[in-house]
């Protein structure tokens, strides 16, 4: 339950977020020689947005995943409940407008840390310099969520070393999160009801 400082704070940051957009956003922007004009957010340019989440093994299907048309005088059939493989890595994703910029594994039943993220965080910087040139120097805008190992000291003074923008997430929000609601549902779905022998074969 939202407190009513909560609801402000969400308030208060989604205002801000609306504004930033429309502040960055051209409305007239030529994309094509037949003179089509479209609106381009800047922002979105500049937008890398990241999470973690726990991958098994074996991941059970989901109720939805399992459902069959039946008759209705058709037999009850009994679901038995499958049970996740002890066997699980943290998996940090980072993403943009225009796809995939890094998939990073941890080492197995090893969760995330200020140092671990900060060791993702310079993986990140390696791979945007490969795969988004210009945009180092251009400016990098975050958004992640207010976890930890995102808050912790280590982890802004390296952000203010490398001067990235980061976008504001209101405390308890994760359907704020990008990547929860975009990503990480499909990515659970797709791997629901499959169960791999070995992580080689997983990842």
């Amino acid at each position: 339950m939202f407190s009513d400082e909560h609801k402000s704070q969400r308030v208060e940051i989604s205002q801000i977020l609306l504004h930033r957009c429309q502040q960055e956003c051209d409305k007239t922007v030529d994309v094509g020689p037949g003179g089509d004009h479209r609106a381009r957010n800047k922002l979105l340019e500049h937008l890398i947005t990241g999470d973690e989440t726990w991958l098994h093994l074996s991941t059970p299907e989901t109720k939805r995943d399992s459902m069959t048309w039946k008759h209705p005088s058709s037999l009850v059939t009994k679901k038995f409940k499958v049970q996740q493989l002890a066997t699980k890595v943290m998996a940090s994703v980072f993403w943009d407008s225009r796809g995939m910029i890094l998939l990073n594994i941890l080492p197995k039943g090893e969760s995330g840390n200020a140092d671990r993220y900060c060791e993702t965080l310079d993986r990140l910087r390696h791979a945007v310099r490969r795969k988004r040139p210009g945009l180092l120097s251009s400016g990098v805008v975050l958004q992640h969520d207010n976890a930890t190992p995102h808050m912790a000291k280590r982890t802004k003074e390296w952000l203010e070393r490398y001067r990235w923008d980061i976008i504001p997430h209101p405390s308890h929000s994760p359907d704020l999160a990008t990547s929860d609601f975009h990503l990480f549902g499909l990515l659970k779905c797709h791997l629901g009801g499959k169960k791999f022998e070995d992580e080689d074969e997983h990842w």
